[in-house]
């Protein structure tokens, strides 16, 4: 399916500010996840359209992975954007998320929160291969309106937590990756897609 034909999910702006507008991160989950999830809320609609209006907030799920070792240090999945790999403005940036547009076809005509969460496993599952046993938990929402790229999307992170650091890429444009200790990741964002910057700084940068 060509972008010009995909129909992907969007909820309006001007419901995200209602229920709180901010720039950056917010981990404040129960305030906008079940909100923007809600069926009467969501729809669908061509992705060439909306990749330029910034009307409405394209819902991408954002998933990272974390190993914490016996001495307590957490590693961080990172890894580099190939050409091959969705949005093109991100191209050769590194990374800690995966994950992208929920399509139409995920949801079959019925949008609800379970069918969300069907996109995102979904999107999981082309991209990576976890071998280790896992927990997983929604930690925040990422807005950034200073980027082209951000003014269309809305970033839903989900953080998971990982037994042993056994992962393994499926996709072959997601290039020299590995698990990188937190700490090392802070002192030079540099390179670093905006989305992926925010949520390292807000989440453990302190």
């Amino acid at each position: 399916m060509s972008a010009s034909e995909e129909k992907v999910l969007v909820v309006p702006t001007a419901l995200f500010h209602s229920l709180g507008y901010f720039q950056g991160f917010s981990a404040d989950v129960s305030r906008y996840v079940s909100a923007l999830l809600a069926p009467e809320t969501m729809s669908f609609r061509a992705r060439a359209e909306v990749e330029t209006d910034p009307g409405f907030k394209q819902l991408i799920p954002y998933m990272f992975f974390s190993h914490t070792d016996v001495n307590g240090e957490m590693s961080i999945f990172q890894y580099v954007r190939g050409r091959g790999m969705g949005e093109s403005r991100l191209h050769s940036k590194r990374s800690i998320g995966v994950g992208g547009h929920i399509s139409s076809d995920d949801f079959n005509g019925k949008p609800t929160h379970d069918l969300y969460r069907t996109g995102m496993l979904r999107e999981l599952h082309e991209e990576v291969e976890l071998r280790s046993p896992y927990s997983e938990q929604c930690v925040g929402l990422i807005n950034d309106d200073e980027t082209e790229v951000g003014k269309v999307h809305l970033g839903v992170v989900h953080h998971f937590r990982l037994e042993c650091p056994d992962l393994v890429s499926r996709e072959t444009d997601l290039i020299e990756s590995g698990f990188v200790p937190v700490r090392k990741l802070l002192t030079d964002l540099t390179g670093f897609e905006t989305w992926s910057a925010i949520c390292l700084t807000a989440m453990f940068g302190r």
